[in-house]
């Protein structure tokens, strides 16, 4: 699976897209994030590690605390893959727009 692949794909479920939100503003420890869904701390768990494959979050433990934050590399991942893609597009928009024009 590519990279850009595998941002996407976390970046797919609602509760990921949730977390990386949260984790915007500020660090947080797994318990905190994990605090509003109603799921246990091992999916919780599952779901951090999916967000970290791709990039998008970093956990590190400190003591007996396990803390999260976002990370950019997912991100770059990303712009750089929508970027690559961004040429094409807007010349497939350039020309549905000449025929819209001409209707």
């Amino acid at each position: 699976m590519t990279d850009a692949n595998k941002v996407l794909q976390a970046l797919g479920d609602a509760t990921r897209r949730d977390m990386v939100e949260r984790l915007t503003d500020t660090a947080m420890s797994v318990s905190a994030l994990a605090a509003p869904y109603d799921m246990t701390l091992t999916a919780v768990a599952q779901h951090l590690a999916i967000l970290e494959a791709a990039g998008l979050v970093k956990t590190e433990k400190n003591g007996r605390v396990r803390s999260c934050r976002l990370d950019t590399k997912g991100f770059d991942i990303l712009d750089a893959w929508s970027k690559a893609r961004r040429p094409l597009w807007q010349k497939r928009l350039d020309a549905l727009g000449d025929v819209l024009d001409e209707t």
